[in-house]
């Protein structure tokens, strides 16, 4: 997959359209991304019990959902766009992710 965790993705579909954020977790076998403040979806969560004391925090809870990974794009570090992402070498002969934009290496 092209983005891993710890880029900064912006949301280009949805509705987060617009919005930035960090990846948290990638879901290579759905080719689904986590994004920090993105997706949020509540939850209503009943307190279960085991043995007298309380397992889970009952209530609302809000979580970051996954999001396709087709509806986020790549801000480059280097120039700051959202930009594709592409793939070279670096002159130790590894392979490494390149900035479509402006050539960047992307580490």
């Amino acid at each position: 997959m092209k983005i891993k965790r710890g880029d900064t993705v912006l949301v280009i579909s949805g509705n987060d359209r617009g919005e930035t954020g960090t990846v948290q977790r990638v879901i290579a076998g759905s080719s689904r991304v986590v994004v920090s403040g993105i997706n949020i979806i509540k939850k209503h969560q009943k307190p279960v019990q085991t043995g007298g004391r309380s397992k889970t925090q009952p209530g609302i809870i809000e979580y970051e959902g996954p999001v396709h990974v087709s509806n986020v794009q790549l801000i480059c570090p280097g120039c700051g766009q959202p930009t594709r992402v592409g793939y070279g070498h670096d002159e130790g002969g590894l392979k490494v992710r390149v900035c479509k934009r402006c050539e960047a290496v992307i580490k």
